[in-house]
């Protein structure tokens, strides 16, 4: 019983991480960090997983630790899906 569980815990957790790996990476530009909000604004390009066009919007972090890599001018690429209903950045680098 304890090899199953484990077996499906792992299988549980490479899905998540697939999951999260085959999300499409966005171009981006900071407008604003409030890292006591722990959100960012991005002016973005369309976000094909989210079936929405390029505008600037809020958007929630996964990580607040995110926010300390980038600051409001930088380009950017980013990933983001809805988490718990609100529309979260699940990555961020800084543009090439």
């Amino acid at each position: 019983m304890k090899k199953l569980f484990t077996a499906l815990c792992a299988a549980l957790l490479a899905t998540a991480a697939f999951a999260q790996a085959a999300l499409p990476s966005v171009e981006g530009e900071v407008r604003k960090v409030d890292t006591d909000a722990k959100k960012i604004t991005l002016k973005h390009g369309d976000i094909p997983n989210l079936e929405m066009t390029g505008m600037t919007m809020v958007f929630r972090v996964s990580d607040p630790a995110l926010l300390g890599k980038v600051k409001p001018g930088d380009k950017v690429q980013f990933t983001a899906d809805k988490v718990d209903g609100a529309l979260t950045v699940l990555s961020i680098v800084p543009a090439n």
